[in-house]
C-alpha cells in the first residue's frame, strides 16, 4: 500500500476525526541513479483503480485502541430582582462553577469485506467527574452548594458500515456513503440513581436513546494534501420513559433533538512518515422535548430544551510506524458556548491480514 493510499484510509477515520498516516512524500525520494520527479506532483491513480478504494483492504482487520480526555467548564453568573440605579441591584446574585471531566477507553475494530465496503464496531468504557458550586447571595443570607458527581461503566456500543460510492480518478473526488448506529448499552440519564428531588447522584455513561446517523464523505486529492468534508444527520430515536424522577414528578415520553453534522479540513503530509490534519466541525442540535405528568392532579405538560451550536476546530497529527500501525494525536478545541473546552484523543490503529 502506498503512502497515498494510507493517508486516505486515515483521512476516512477522521471524518470522524483526524488520523492521518503519509502519503506521496515517499514518491518524491528517488533513489540514486534515477530520474527526479517532475516539480507537481503527480497522484498514483492507477494503483489506486488496482487497489479499488480507500476504506480498509478486503480481509484486512485494524484495532484501534482509543483513549480520550473531554474537559469543560462552565462560569455564569445571573441576577435576578431590580436595578434602581445604575450601581445598586436589589435580588438575588447567583453564581455557577462547574468542571466535567470525561475519560473514555474503547477499543475499535474495523473489516475490509470488499476492497469498497468496511464493517466497523466500537465498544467504549467511560469514566466520568462533575464538582459544581453554586453560590447564592442576597440580602440576607447568601449560602453556597457545592456537590461532586462521578460514575463510570460501559458507554454506548456503535457499529458502522463504510462504502465507496466511486473509484479514484485523477482530478476528482472520492464519495463514501456512512451509516451509523448507536446503541444504549451505557448508563441513560433517566437509569442513574436519583433522590427524593430529582436530583441525580451519579453522572450517566450513555445517552439513553437509540441512534442512527447516515452521512456522506468526500475526499479531494490534490497532492501532498487531502481535502476532506462530511455531512450528516443524527436521528435520536424518541422513547416513552414512564418513569417517576422524584416523589413528584413522573416522566413520560421523551423525543430528543435531531442534529446535523458538518466537519471539514486537511490532510497534509509532512514526509513520507509524519502528516498532520486542520479542520472544524459543527454540529447543530435541536430541541429536546419531555413529556412531565403530575400523578396529583393528572395534568401533563410538555417542555423544550434550547437549541445547541457545538462547534470545534481541529488538529491532528500522525505518525507511521510501520506498514501496519501508526500513532494518532487529536485535539479539539471548543469555539462556541455550547462545545466542551478541549477534547483530547489519542489512538494506535495496527492491522492484520485475516483473508
Amino acid at each position: 500500500m502506498t503512502p497515498y493510499q494510507r493517508l486516505l484510509i486515515g483521512v476516512t477515520g477522521f471524518v470522524s476525526l483526524a488520523s492521518a498516516p503519509a502519503l506521496l512524500a515517499q514518491e518524491s525520494i528517488q533513489p540514486v541513479g534515477q530520474e527526479p520527479p517532475p516539480s507537481e506532483p503527480e497522484f498514483n491513480v492507477q494503483s489506486m483503480a488496482e487497489y479499488g478504494g480507500v476504506l480498509t483492504p478486503r480481509g484486512r482487520l485494524m484495532l484501534e485502541p482509543e483513549f480520550q480526555y473531554t474537559h469543560e467548564s462552565i462560569n455564569r453568573m445571573t441576577f435576578e430582582g431590580v436595578e434602581v440605579l445604575s450601581t445598586l441591584l436589589i435580588g438575588v446574585f447567583t453564581a455557577q462553577d462547574i468542571d466535567r471531566d470525561s475519560y473514555m477507553a474503547a477499543m475499535t475494530g474495523r473489516l475490509g469485506v470488499t476492497d469498497r465496503l468496511e464493517l466497523e464496531m466500537k465498544v467504549p468504557y467511560v469514566y466520568r467527574d462533575e464538582s459544581s458550586r453554586v453560590s447564592v447571595a442576597e440580602i440576607e443570607p447568601a449560602f453556597d452548594i457545592d456537590r461532586a458527581l462521578s460514575n463510570h461503566g460501559l458507554g454506548d456500543i456503535e457499529v458502522a458500515a463504510h462504502y465507496q460510492l466511486n473509484r479514484a480518478r485523477e482530478g476528482r473526488p472520492i464519495y463514501i456513503g456512512n451509516l451509523r448506529y448507536k446503541s444504549t448499552t451505557g448508563d441513560g440519564p433517566f437509569d442513574i440513581e436519583r433522590n427524593s428531588a430529582g436530583t441525580p447522584r451519579e453522572l450517566p455513561t450513555g445517552t439513553g436513546f437509540h441512534a442512527i446517523e447516515p452521512s456522506l464523505t468526500m475526499l479531494f486529492p490534490s497532492a501532498p494534501a487531502v481535502y476532506f468534508a462530511n455531512l450528516g444527520y443524527t436521528y435520536n430515536l424518541s422513547d416513552t420513559v414512564d418513569r417517576a424522577v422524584g416523589d413528584e414528578i413522573f416522566v413520560g415520553k421523551v423525543d430528543p433533538g435531531d442534529a446535523v453534522r458538518v466537519s471539514f479540513g486537511m490532510a497534509y503530509a509532512i514526509n513520507p512518515r509524519t502528516s498532520f490534519t486542520l479542520g472544524y466541525k459543527n454540529d447543530f442540535i435541536g430541541k429536546t422535548r419531555t413529556e412531565y405528568f403530575d400523578p396529583t392532579t393528572g395534568r401533563s405538560t410538555t417542555q423544550s430544551s434550547s437549541t445547541l451550536n457545538v462547534g470545534a476546530l481541529l488538529l491532528g497529527w500522525s505518525y507511521q510506524l510501520n506498514q501496519d500501525t501508526a500513532i494518532n494525536l487529536n485535539l479539539e478545541f471548543g469555539v462556541t458556548d455550547d462545545a466542551p473546552d478541549t477534547v483530547l484523543t489519542l489512538r494506535i490503529p495496527f492491522g492484520m491480514d485475516l483473508f
